[in-house]
């Protein structure tokens, strides 16, 4: 089984990308940026995958998308893709691995797994943890104040497509919450996988795919920090049911961003997501362009 690790950065090579550069059975692809000092990655163990091939390989893809912006991840699952990888991970270059990172990956099998069903139709898989008081990014704001009211169903079989780990340190939580709260977290109550039969939000950070959804998932342009949460929501209509999350396999040390900046991001999700998810609200034009030329690419 081919097994690839994709990522993007504009810094120079973090404590995260180099170990996981250093895993034996991964092969871990950088995409390049405009502002990324190319040199530092050519003595590393990876392919990078630089800003010229990226515009010579996929001139549509990578025009419809622009540069300096981390939907430049895409161009590298495309690239996984066709180098016949069978599993893709996506990560962040500030999520530091754990030795165990890769060891439990049950994408592409057949699991009994716990599951649990949201009152208010929509799973946050925070809600099920300790620190229930957050919800992950790109969960609907409107449905905050009602997302704990969870119930344990029992088991399910699942066919994984998906696997979202989760993530120590700082988490992925939205702007309103990490400027109300700015928690650091440790989810080691977590010990084994879970799902909904919901829809419910993964990220680009920690997650592992199968190459059979590679095509349908897509880190979306010109939604702000809607970007990988609404590709997920996507990419679950079409596949029913994929998706499981797991325990944490990495430490973010969260890159420095401007919170308010990342609020003003997310006001178009908070106003938009409910509708989306039901199909009451469309992609952006030049939105449905970019995810067109991505899906091109596969054919």
């Amino acid at each position: 089984m081919k097994k690839m690790i994709v990522t993007t950065t504009i810094y120079e090579p973090s404590k995260a990308l180099i170990k996981f550069c250093d895993m034996d059975e991964w092969t871990v692809i950088v995409v390049g940026d405009k502002k990324t000092p190319h040199k530092s990655y050519k003595h590393l163990n990876c392919i990078y995958f630089h800003p010229d091939q990226q515009k010579d390989k996929y001139p549509k893809l990578s025009d419809a998308i622009g540069w300096n912006n981390i939907q430049r991840r895409n161009l590298g699952f495309v690239e996984a893709y066709h180098l016949g990888a069978d599993l893709i991970a996506t990560v962040d270059d500030d999520n530091i691995p754990y030795d165990n990172w890769g060891d439990e990956i049950y994408v592409g099998q057949e699991i009994e797994i716990d599951y649990y069903h949201s009152e208010n139709g929509f799973f946050d898989p925070l809600s099920i943890t300790k620190r229930n008081d957050l919800w992950h990014r790109g969960y609907p704001l409107q449905l905050v104040h009602n997302k704990n009211d969870v119930i344990f169903k029992g088991k399910t079989k699942r066919k994984v497509l998906v696997q979202a780990d989760l993530w120590d340190g700082d988490p992925d939580i939205d702007a309103t919450c990490r400027l109300t709260m700015k928690p650091i977290v440790k989810y080691d109550e977590i010990i084994k996988p879970f799902c909904s039969e919901q829809i419910s939000p993964f990220n680009s950070q920690n997650t592992i795919l199968h190459r059979d959804v590679i095509p349908y998932y897509m880190v979306l342009p010109f939604v702000g920090r809607m970007d990988d949460i609404w590709g997920g929501y996507i990419l679950q209509k079409k596949f029913i049911n994929c998706v499981i999350y797991n325990k944490s396999t990495v430490y973010q040390e969260r890159n420095i961003q401007d919170l308010v900046t990342n609020l003003e991001n997310e006001v178009f999700g908070y106003r938009n997501t409910i509708n989306f998810i039901n199909d009451e609200f469309q992609l952006p034009a030049k939105t449905q362009k970019a995810f067109d030329e991505y899906m091109k690419c596969f054919h």
